[in-house]
């Protein structure tokens, strides 16, 4: 049987990346999978690319009233959710001198305001038993230059699923982050500013100072989500699971 079969799952920034990634191994292993967007074209795309069982809801999750549209969508559709990926976040380069209101506003907004809310509003339509899966980072840990707010910000995405899984515990609901590591995907260039050209020497420097040699890929992210999402993972709560090719272990 499918590790996910018959389950329901919410998972924010679902349109590219990390995000559509683990909806099609989610849909793959049997769930029924509701995913979100900021930009209504990219998120079309990726219903279309994940296929069957996936509904897009466009949305941002820093806004509230977008939130709220989103679960009426799942009640409305499926009634209940059983997996909830709280994966939307953005980053951008500010280096400690240079760091403006607007630039923390945005990050914090995204990364931590929209992922509590995530959370904390999908709570009535969340199954007891369920699973939350925060995603947060290996930079959290690590100090890297001009990176100082989006790694404060996942440093917070930690202590929240410490926290929750206190929270939780009486209905059973499992929470955990997952924190990547170098992954190339279409936000180093939308939201980093990236070129392909310094995606591609970034990944090489990188590659060379990973235990495992290289950069990871989206679907080993999605596959360490879908671990964490099912039954497989009965008796894991409250942990950060890196998943980074060992940099940041070492």
């Amino acid at each position: 049987m499918a590790k996910l079969e018959g389950k329901v799952a919410v998972i924010t920034g679902g349109s590219s990346g990390l995000g559509l990634a683990t909806a099609q191994r989610f849909v793959a292993e049997g769930a029924y999978v509701f995913i979100t967007g900021r930009r209504q074209a990219e998120l079309d795309a990726a219903v279309k690319q994940v296929g069957k069982n996936v509904t897009g809801v466009q949305g941002d999750v820093a806004n509230l009233a977008d939130l709220d549209r989103l679960y009426a969508t799942v009640k409305a559709e499926k009634g209940r959710i059983d997996i909830l990926f709280a994966n939307a976040g953005l980053g951008e380069f500010a280096p400690l001198g240079k760091i403006t209101e607007s630039h923390f506003d945005k990050t914090f907004n995204v990364n931590v305001k929209g992922v509590l809310f995530t959370v904390q509003n999908a709570l009535p339509l969340l199954q007891d038993g369920g699973s939350i899966i925060l995603n947060a980072s290996m930079v959290s840990i690590k100090g890297v230059e001009a990176f100082s707010v989006y790694s404060a910000s996942k440093a917070a995405i930690r202590s929240f699923a410490r926290s929750w899984t206190v929270d939780l515990k009486s209905r059973k609901i499992r929470v955990n982050a997952i924190s990547p590591g170098t992954i190339p995907t279409p936000g180093y260039s939308n939201a980093l500013g990236m070129s392909q050209e310094q995606i591609d020497q970034y990944a090489e420097s990188t590659a060379a100072v990973v235990p495992l040699g290289r950069v990871g890929t989206p679907d080993e992210i999605a596959k360490v989500v879908t671990f964490l999402a099912s039954d497989d993972s009965s008796y894991v709560t409250g942990i950060e699971l890196f998943v980074d090719g060992g940099l940041a272990q070492i």
